[in-house]
């Protein structure tokens, strides 16, 4: 039995709600370097937005303007949240991002879970790492590959 209590594009997802100052600017900037589209936006009449939500290729986001328990990263002294979505092509979307003004932390690298990935920090503080996938592996696999890294490089590595 299905159940229609839960939208379909939050069904198997925990959805973050990322807190940003100014996330109007934000929301533009996501569309310019990451592809995102507007679903929805509920706004203050100052601009200051209560609620939006964006998608990036199937992921969705919520974007908010950080206050109260909120606080956007540059707030905060950083950020604790790493946001993972999987796109067709790391790579374009990694030069797209460059030139909007994403800073790469990471430029694209085939990486051992057999994904091809980037990290990027937006210009509001927060991180992201794009995916695509190159090899279809096992968790099994994921899992000794990972731990065969770990013990090539020594103690004290991560």
């Amino acid at each position: 039995m299905t159940s229609n209590r839960i939208p379909g594009r939050y069904r198997y997802a925990a959805v973050p709600h990322i807190m940003i100052d100014g996330a109007a600017e934000a929301m533009d900037f996501y569309a310019a370097a990451f592809g995102a589209e507007e679903i929805m936006r509920i706004a203050h009449p100052d601009g200051r937005i209560l609620h939006a939500e964006i998608r990036i290729h199937d992921a969705v986001l919520m974007v908010g303007d950080g206050g109260g328990e909120f606080l956007s990263p540059g707030n905060a002294g950083g950020t604790t949240v790493g946001l993972h979505v999987y796109v067709e092509d790391v790579d374009a979307l990694y030069h797209r991002a460059v030139a909007a003004g994403a800073e790469s932390l990471q430029p694209p690298t085939d990486m051992f879970y057999g994904d091809r990935t980037i990290m990027l920090r937006d210009p509001f503080g927060h991180v992201w790492v794009f995916l695509t996938q190159v090899e279809d592996l096992s968790p099994e696999e994921v899992a000794r590959r990972g731990n065969e890294l770990l013990q090539a490089q020594g103690p004290g590595s991560a």
